[in-house]
């Protein structure tokens, strides 16, 4: 028969178990000394994405010290950062292809170097880094900055169609690379397959055209089958005053801003009732 007492202790020890059991199962949270930031930019045709860590400067001294000079960085905290391009780039002028890589970085006084790292399980282990495994390596100057900046950041910056900054920001240092994608010639060829296809895109043919100044005289053919497909839409005839007036047809511009403004009227759209008043004032210039 069992001790009552003995049954007593079991009992007690069964309950601190299940106590403990649950507390161990249960996990505190608080904030991360060096939280994780995903950012994603659309870009070119496809987009940039930046995973990574942001540790605080903390009143110590960052480049040089916290980060030596000469020494190959994860790029932030924890592990590695990792960049994914959607398409093929140019980094700084040369080809990288698409996908994801480790960044990697060797920070100097007067220059830093940028790694483009295939292997991503390396992590913040640099102790590791194998050369094999580097796709690309550029070379960038830091500059200063006027304001300090606490936690490590990373931007894009400088967004056009075709070209951004990757800006790498601490304390008071900045460092930046381009990326640019040829996305010209690849526009190109699909407004030509599909301007030869049945649903035909006149009006983005034209506008590519209008804004990337190409052959106007094929941009007014498209704008014009465009509004024969679409005659009330206002949009298409302010883009059709755009491209007459940059023909420097300013009667022209000016006649189809007044019906293009007309069109806009009826459609609720003071925006494009300014667009064409503008395209007015300016034929008369």
């Amino acid at each position: 028969m069992l001790n009552p007492f003995k049954k007593i202790t079991l009992s007690v020890f069964t309950a601190a178990t299940l106590v403990t059991g649950t507390l161990d199962a249960q996990q505190l949270k608080v904030p991360a000394p060096s939280p994780l930031q995903t950012v994603k930019q659309a870009f070119a045709l496809s987009d940039i994405s930046l995973e990574y860590s942001r540790p605080g400067a903390k009143g110590r001294t960052i480049y040089g010290d916290l980060v030596p000079f000469g020494k190959t960085w994860r790029t932030g905290a924890n592990a590695a950062t990792k960049i994914t391009f959607g398409e093929d780039v140019k980094i700084e002028g040369s080809d990288l292809k698409a996908g994801s890589y480790a960044m990697y970085t060797v920070p100097n006084k007067d220059s830093w170097e940028i790694m483009f790292y295939k292997d991503l399980t390396l992590g913040g282990d640099v102790s590791n880094y194998k050369a094999e495994n580097e796709v690309l390596r550029v070379k960038v100057k830091p500059s200063s900055l006027s304001q300090n900046v606490e936690s490590f950041t990373i931007n894009f910056a400088d967004l056009k169609p075709n070209s951004l900054v990757v800006e790498l920001l601490w304390e008071k240092t900045r460092v930046a690379f381009n990326v640019t994608s040829d996305i010209d010639s690849k526009i190109m060829k699909n407004i030509e397959t599909s301007i030869n296809a049945d649903n035909r895109p006149y009006f983005q043919a034209a506008s590519y055209y209008y804004e990337n100044d190409k052959d106007l005289k094929q941009a007014m053919t498209w704008v014009d089958k465009a509004m024969e497909a679409n005659p009330k839409a206002y949009w298409i005839a302010t883009l059709k005053a755009k491209i007459q007036l940059k023909m420097k047809d300013n009667k022209g511009a000016a006649e189809t801003a007044t019906k293009a403004m007309a069109l806009a009227k009826e459609g609720e759209n003071d925006d494009y009732v300014k667009i064409n008043e503008k395209i007015i004032a300016d034929s008369k210039k």
